[in-house]
């Protein structure tokens, strides 16, 4: 819905996937983390919690500073994430929606699909590729045993 004389921006929509070399429960738990999305979302600067289904972002995209609000719409356990972002006057053009879907692959392994969608713009599919390559290695350096000397 239109602000002030502002038109909504078109939505761009990219899907990706990737295997990581960790279990589903342990991926499915750090996806769930959002403080921790500006470790492997780049262009989310803070995350701040407001309650088990809201948190507020601090973003930065093309040059500019924005802020919204994030809502966990759906939760299954160790199989999908939804959610979305909405503004509450904010930034009233710029939308999103994301669905993370987890599955159990061979020797302890996790196969992740992303499903972005953005009004924001800018290459929305190079974005999730870069998303899920910076998220796989998060994981697996946390994974890695670590090696006394």
């Amino acid at each position: 819905m239109p602000n002030k004389g502002t038109r909504p921006r078109p939505m761009d929509a990219a899907e990706g996937s990737i295997v990581i070399n960790a279990p589903v429960s342990d991926v499915y738990k750090r996806w769930l983390a959002f403080e921790d999305y500006p470790k492997f979302i780049t262009v989310i600067k803070r995350v701040r919690k407001l309650d088990a289904n809201h948190f507020v972002a601090s973003l930065r995209f093309n040059g500019k500073q924005y802020e919204t609000t994030l809502e966990m719409m759906l939760r299954v356990q160790d199989r999908r994430l939804a959610w979305r972002t909405f503004s509450q006057g904010r930034t009233p053009t710029h939308l999103a929606t994301g669905v993370v879907s987890f599955l159990s692959h061979r020797d302890r392994m996790t196969r992740i699909t992303f499903k972005l969608t953005s009004s924001f713009g800018g290459a929305v599919a190079r974005r999730v590729d870069e998303y899920l390559r910076n998220f796989k290695r998060l994981i697996e350096k946390q994974a890695r045993p670590r090696i006394s000397v």
